[in-house]
């Protein structure tokens, strides 16, 4: 009988043969239950390569996409980390693992309450949940170490490129509904540094600095 312990160690290896090389991420990866952030009904793919369904026109992100942007990042231990799009809450628990503490954001109220019980439930304690426009960050608790973020804009949102660190990380899917690619930027003294990571594939980033609800 395959155990859910058994396709988490599944899809670690499936990570590996895909290109990750973290093994703290690779650890957390295969220690995270990702089946307490899907739907019921799709619970025996919950360890499958791929994003699924959590309601409200959104997703739970593939993944590989999960722990490439995670690995990008860089994370040691000692970051304050804000992430734009909380959806199910599944990159928030792999963040959580991975620093000091977490702010996620998320527009869409019934997903940021349903990801806060969860994540209570699973024991963490270092994620602040905040319920608002995501493109506008959250300047209240800036600056930020890193920034992910979740959900496609069609460039860098000036108010989070402005709450990152000198120096810091910042993680994105930047374009439009048909062609995205995900991109690194780092804060340096001669402005920011953009490099290109991979296609990607994600829901758009709605908001003032992002895209109009219409659009």
């Amino acid at each position: 009988m395959i155990t859910t312990s058994d396709l988490r160690h599944q899809l670690r290896e499936e990570l590996e043969c895909r290109g990750i090389t973290d093994a703290t991420v690779l650890d957390v990866m295969e220690a995270t239950e990702r089946d307490r952030f899907v739907p019921a009904a799709l619970r025996g793919a919950a360890y499958d390569d791929s994003a699924l369904p959590i309601g409200n026109d959104q997703t739970i992100s593939q993944p590989y996409i999960v722990a490439l942007m995670t690995q990008e990042l860089g994370l040691t231990g000692c970051e304050k980390v804000l992430e734009v799009g909380t959806g199910s809450g599944y990159q928030a628990a792999i963040l959580a693992r991975l620093c000091h503490s977490v702010v996620t954001i998320e527009r869409i109220e019934v997903l940021s309450r349903e990801a806060r019980t969860v994540l209570a439930e699973m024991g963490f304690r270092n994620i602040t949940f905040v319920i608002g426009d995501g493109t506008l960050g959250n300047p209240a608790q800036a600056p930020y170490d890193r920034i992910i973020v979740t959900a496609s804009p069609p460039s860098v949102p000036a108010p989070l490129y402005e709450q990152l660190t000198p120096g810091g990380r910042l993680i994105a899917p930047i374009g439009d509904g048909e062609s995205q690619a995900l991109v690194l930027v780092e804060k340096t003294d001669s402005g920011p540094k953009m490099t290109p990571v991979c296609g990607c594939r994600f829901v758009k980033l709605i908001g003032e600095a992002g895209w109009r609800p219409e659009e």
